[in-house]
């Protein structure tokens, strides 16, 4: 079965060209102009992955994301004319997995989610899971529970938590988890970084100001630290 693709934009020829594209590429297709309508979509519909434009006649397209991820942890990309970092950095800070700015390349795009796609799909082999005192992370399903109730992670999320925890102790600059977690598709900001750090810590820490699992080392990155229990 394919997979299916959300496209949200306004513009009615971006639309057109992507759905075009990315069937082309195998992939099933459903459009919104609306953020309001996008979100009744995906309410309804099984989605893999979504291409949200930030910029959108009725909610804003940072809202849009915002709520989506309140219900769902599929991977979404931004498209997005705002070039600046700081509205990038907006984007992803609430709870976007990458972007693209307008205009990309078709190449580029298909890279982007063809990178997404496959680093949510490599959490599934592995069976191992960890526990670290009220922390359960079950690399198979890739989930993550804490006190007993799951909490929803963002792929990125998911892959960065992975990564760290995986090797608990080990300071991880944020180039090694640029690497690890989204590889040489990533063309961004170095303080993207930070911003899936702070929504990490968000779900996962009592108080994410003096976050017990995910420690920053200062002038190199961040590291994981707890006592490793494995179960098969």
């Amino acid at each position: 079965m394919a997979q299916r693709v959300l496209v949200v934009d306004d513009e009615p020829k971006i639309l057109v060209v992507l759905a075009s594209f990315l069937e082309s590429k195998g992939f099933e297709v459903i459009q919104a102009q609306t953020g309001a309508r996008a979100l009744e979509l995906l309410a309804r519909e099984k989605v893999s992955l979504v291409l949200l434009d930030l910029m959108l006649p009725d909610i804003p397209g940072e809202e849009v994301c915002r709520r989506m991820r309140e219900k769902l942890s599929l991977p979404i990309i931004m498209l997005t004319a705002k070039a600046e970092e700081e509205d990038v950095l907006k984007g992803l800070g609430v709870g976007a997995d990458d972007y693209v700015t307008k205009p990309f390349s078709l190449k580029e795009l298909f890279a982007r989610i063809d990178s997404l796609l496959r680093r949510t799909s490599d959490l599934a082999p592995l069976q191992s899971e960890c526990f670290f005192g009220t922390l359960h992370i079950d690399f198979g399903k890739g989930e993550v529970c804490k006190n007993g109730k799951e909490v929803g992670l963002t792929p990125s999320e998911m892959g960065l938590l992975s990564a760290m925890a995986k090797r608990p102790g080990k300071a991880f600059t944020r180039q090694e988890l640029i690497d690890a977690v989204f590889g040489d598709e990533f063309d961004g900001f170095d303080r993207a970084i930070d911003n899936h750090i702070k929504n990490l810590r968000q779900k996962i820490e009592d108080d994410p100001r003096k976050p017990t699992y995910i420690k920053t080392v200062h002038g190199l990155g961040y590291k994981f630290e707890g006592s490793l229990g494995l179960q098969n």
